[in-house]
């Protein structure tokens, strides 16, 4: 473990004791976000960031501990384990090199090689091998056993080469060699599969592609993927054109393995065997194997970085602004079906619904706007929640006309992402928590919801179903699953958890309680009513001393007996504050948030062998703001009258929206025409960007510009950079693949989002090589990635 702990500390660029710290914390149950909150002292102040990499790693580690074990116990089974063999094995860093060194000790299926061992073959391969000036065929002859199976020399040969082959493709520092190697100067090429163009034209950019292996990016890697499983385009692992070696000459690879065994042309009998042995050894054996190994390293790049564009868009999506308790209509657009309508109050409690008509077939126009009147008036609504489905941008026209008709009202309109909305809809949660609504009504209700709080709503829905990811259903369910969980978890503790109107999925959330624990809680708040104190939570079945000191914390109850229960202050540190109340003289009521007092104090006056200086300011930081929520403020972006379909942007016009994607390369902003479009990477910004999230985060309102339109693919291109830059080609270094440049400009900042998107200006449209440069740009440059999910 040691050794473990010191290569993390290492890697993580911290001390060993605070990485010993952390997994002594974790191994004894702690959450990492208690530890990065409440356990600053033993851990040197690890955030959560680090503790989320050093427990990823940790797990990694110990696998390959575990996996070094066995293999020393299966090869000492054998009776093959040398010191030197040891040695190696124990020295190995990663998998690959433990499985490179394992791969001549690993039991096979029958092979080749081991019934020409059998049948005594194996000398004539060490003859074959270490005396080139013999003549093979002369060297076989006395192999010759037809009882054996060898009826010929021939034979013999054939014997002798498979067990050469086996020996060569198995070779540890060789395979490693080679591995390395072919990921430096190797590359992946594409091409398209006869009779595909048309079917497959979403993967038109790889018809006819080839990028070297160490530069190709996650999304592309991913698109590559996915158009070979589509079967549209042919991938193959080759070697960049310098390294081709001419017709009819061995390959760099063919001469690396001659080499690592002293084998090589000079004209004597044996030398034409063994260059025929070598080539197929590599092309029979390595290369397939390698390309096996090259293509997982691949897929594990791109995993990663689709995996942290998610989370990373998902931590944006939760941590969005919440509209706070204010009553709220939720409409969930639809043409033939109707719009779906639900009034929640401001604690989200479902008060009426309804179903209307305002558009095809029926165009129950002002039918409509009366039942929406009425209801607001009726439940005194002051949002109304406009899901971004089918038919929102008619809907969001009738609810202007509804604000416009109706002032005194005051209603203030915003669409909303409703993305997974359907799959809570038809969901158990859903069912138990909206046991009386039709399954059409409770997509309405989680879109008011995730208006007044996107976190509390959004906890209810699988991660993976919210759909801000790249590629997520390309992606290993495992993986996937405990990144989001992780980030959910992170999100919930940030912000804190009211405990009497939380529901079961978000205090299941909270560090260190489970979802039968969560449900005990709301059981317990149901039949004794608010809970008064955290102290009063260990009365709840199940919720034992180990879960109560992990989750207290995270739990705020408003309006108790006790003002420090709804600060993010941990019982356990209420000895601190009392200390403080002492010195300063001041009652609790009279310090929560009195900044001219607390700031004033010396933290290092209340520290003691229990609560360092960490603690302790963090307390005091607490104290000053109890319970803040670190949500950024609640805002809403204006969508341009008359535009509501593709076919009514315009090159040059000038819109407002909404991001609600980024991927690796770019950004997607919902403009209002039921197609979100796309700021590719190299448009997000006057300068270099080198990660979209550097500039745009899902929620935020934007101002872009219309590059172009193409109606028959569905796809828009934007920009956000100024004017002048964005209306020429990107400089060579700002394109994908390429370094940035070595003075990049300061990134220009978008016009504030609360002002109204000036009237749209007809642009020039782009031709020739500013045409190229855009299409390049701003059409998909990863292909289908270019579309949400």
């Amino acid at each position: 473990m040691s050794s473990i702990n010191r290569r993390i500390a290492t890697e993580l660029g911290v001390a060993e004791a605070q990485v010993r710290s952390a997994v002594d914390l974790l191994d004894g149950g702690a959450t990492v976000p208690f530890i990065a909150r409440y356990r600053k002292e033993a851990t040197g102040a690890l955030d959560d960031a680090q503790l989320r990499s050093l427990e990823e790693r940790l797990g990694y580690l110990r696998d390959l501990e575990a996996r070094r074990a066995a293999i020393l116990e299966s090869v000492a089974a054998q009776g093959k384990l040398d010191d030197a063999l040891k040695a190696r094995i124990l020295q190995a860093e990663t998998k690959a090199r433990l499985e490179d060194l394992y791969l001549p000790f690993r039991q096979k299926r029958r092979t080749k090689a081991q019934t020409a061992r059998e049948a005594g073959l194996a000398p004539l391969a060490e003859t074959l091998l270490a005396r080139p000036d013999q003549a093979p065929e002369a060297a076989a002859r006395p192999f010759v056993d037809a009882q054996k199976g060898i009826d010929d020399a021939e034979a013999a040969l054939e014997g002798a080469r498979a067990i050469l082959i086996e020996r060569f493709s198995e070779e540890p520092e060789l395979v490693g060699s080679l591995r390395e190697t072919s990921w430096q100067r190797g590359r992946m090429v594409s091409s398209l599969r006869k009779g595909k163009a048309a079917s497959g034209e979403k993967f038109a950019d790889y018809f006819d592609f080839a990028e070297p292996l160490a530069k190709l990016p996650s999304h592309r890697i991913l698109a590559l993927f996915r158009g070979e499983k589509e079967e549209v385009l042919d991938l193959d692992i080759g070697d960049a054109p310098a390294d081709a070696a001419p017709a009819g000459q061995p390959s760099w690879q063919e001469l690396r393995i001659a080499r690592a065994f002293g084998i090589a042309e000079r004209g004597r009998p044996g030398d034409r065997f063994l260059a025929e042995t070598v080539r197929r050894a590599w092309r029979t054996k390595l290369k397939p194997a390698l390309d096996t190994d090259l293509r997982g390293r691949l897929w594990t790049i791109a995993e990663a970085g689709a995996v942290t564009v998610f989370a990373g868009n998902l931590r944006d999506l939760l941590l969005a602004a919440p509209a706070g308790p204010r009553p709220t209509l939720g409409l969930d657009p639809g043409f033939r079906t109707g719009v779906k309508v639900a009034v929640v109050d401001a604690t989200g409690k479902v008060v009426a619904t309804n179903t209307i008509y305002p558009h095809e077939p029926r165009r129950d126009w002002n039918g409509a706007l009366v039942t929406l009147a009425r209801l607001c008036r009726a439940h005194r609504v002051e949002l109304i929640a406009i899901g971004n489905g089918t038919a929102s941008r008619e809907t969001d026209r009738l609810a202007a006309e509804l604000v416009s008709k109706q002032p005194e009202l005051r209603l203030t309109k915003v669409m909303v992402s409703e993305a997974g909305a359907s799959v809570y809809s038809a969901s158990a949660y859903a069912s138990a928590e909206l046991p009386g609504l039709d399954v059409t009504l409770r997509g309405a209700v989680s879109i008011a919801r995730r208006l007044q709080d996107p976190l509390a709503e959004l906890v209810k829905i699988e991660p993976k179903a919210i759909g801000v990811g790249q590629y997520q259903h390309d992606l290993a369910e495992g993986k996937l699953s405990r990144s989001l969980d992780a980030v959910v978890e992170d999100c919930v503790n940030g912000v804190g958890v009211d405990v009497n109107t939380a529901s079961v999925p978000l205090l299941a959330r909270v560090s260190g309680l489970s979802e039968r624990v969560a449900g005990n809680i709301v059981v317990h708040r149901d039949a004794n009513g608010p809970f008064r104190s955290r102290q009063s939570l260990k009365k709840v079945a199940g919720l034992g001393p180990k879960a109560y000191e992990l989750a207290a914390g995270f739990l705020r109850i408003r309006h108790g007996d006790d003002p420090l229960d709804a600060s993010g202050v941990h019982p356990e540190a209420y000895p601190v504050v009392r200390k403080i109340l002492t010195a300063t003289g001041q009652p609790i009521g009279g310090l929560i948030g009195n900044g001219a007092v607390l700031r004033g104090l010396d933290p290092k006056r209340f520290t003691d062998a229990s609560f360092g200086l960490p603690t302790v300011t963090d307390i005091i930081a607490e104290l000053e703001k109890p319970g803040r929520d670190p949500r950024p403020a609640f805002r809403t972006a204006t969508f341009q009258e008359g535009v509501e379909r593709i076919g009514d942007l315009k090159p040059g016009m000038r819109l407002e929206g909404v991001v609600t994607n980024v991927a690796a390369f770019g950004a997607f902003v919902d403009i209002g025409v039921h197609q979100d479009g796309l700021v590719h990477i190299s448009m997000l910004a006057d300068r270099f960007v080198k990660d979209p999230r550097d500039v745009v985060k899902p929620g935020d309102v934007v101002q872009v510009r219309v590059l172009e339109v193409d109606p028959g693919r569905k796809r828009i291109a934007l920009s956000m950079r100024s004017e002048d830059a964005g209306l020429r080609p990107a400089r060579r270094e700002e394109r994908p693949g390429t370094k940035p440049p070595p003075n990049p400009a300061p990134a220009s900042k978008p016009a504030p989002a609360s002002k109204p998107a000036p009237p749209s200006k007809p642009g020039p449209e782009p031709a020739g090589a500013l045409a190229e440069a855009l299409r390049r740009a701003a059409l998909a440059k990863g292909g289908p990635a270019s579309r949400k999910g």
